[in-house]
């Protein structure tokens, strides 16, 4: 029995470095995609995607197998925080450019929508990791809140770019930013991984999800987590 067991752990540590390996690729795949969608797009943004919808995480992990990676940010009003103070109750955490009016506004409704799926006191917290450095000015972010019609349980992770980086790297996300000139005006373009963590109430990473994904989706994955 005690061989049978030294023989299952190697096996074990396997199937992790596997389930890593492929954790990675899958997030490699989106970062090569980040490059064509900020080089190849249309000047013309119309919101629209042809890629189909998911309903199903890109990757999913076991009840206290990965630890989400720490770090501590400023909200929109200034208040420092850290993703540990969240834990009792599930966590999103997403990453998104204040100043985008094509994909990230209707990730933000999709997140709005998940929210308000469940009730008062089973609402998951959502933490907007920002991506565009330059761009999350006080102005930029209230009509965010406004025209996004952000939910109450959204909060903006905000910081140098130093500090942006290092959770930008923790959790795999490609950030590119282009700066091109339109009509004589130079301006900056930034292109990001578009993904979204759901982390448990204790704080290890249960399911990814890359964009374009399904907000029913998301809440089946909140919706496993209970009693884990």
């Amino acid at each position: 029995m005690a061989a049978n067991d030294r023989s299952a752990a190697p096996d074990r540590r396997s199937l992790k470095r596997l389930r890593l390996a492929l954790w990675l690729v899958v997030l490699a795949l989106a970062a090569v995609a980040v490059v064509l969608y900020v080089t190849l797009r249309p000047s013309a943004r119309t919101g629209a995607t042809a890629v189909p919808v998911s309903s199903t995480a890109a990757a999913s992990w076991a009840a206290g197998e990965r630890r989400a990676p720490a770090f501590r940010l400023r909200d929109e009003n200034g208040h420092s925080f850290s993703l540990a103070a969240l834990r009792g109750r599930p966590v999103i955490v997403t990453f998104i450019d204040p100043l985008c009016r094509d994909y990230c506004p209707t990730e933000a409704k999709h997140l709005n929508d998940v929210a308000n799926t469940f009730p008062a006191g089973e609402k998951p917290a959502i933490v907007a990791v920002n991506v565009n450095v330059g761009g999350a000015t006080p102005g930029a972010l209230r009509r965010d809140a406004r025209k996004w019609r952000l939910v109450p349980q959204w909060r903006w992770g905000l910081g140098s770019e130093r500090e942006l980086t290092r959770v930008w790297h923790a959790y795999h996300i490609q950030v590119l930013v282009l700066s091109k000139t339109i009509q004589g005006i130079k301006v900056r373009d930034i292109g990001h991984t578009e993904a979204a963590y759901v982390i448990d109430a204790k704080g290890y990473v249960r399911a990814l999800f890359l964009w374009p994904y399904s907000a029913a989706g998301v809440v089946a994955t909140l919706r496993g987590l209970t009693g884990s």
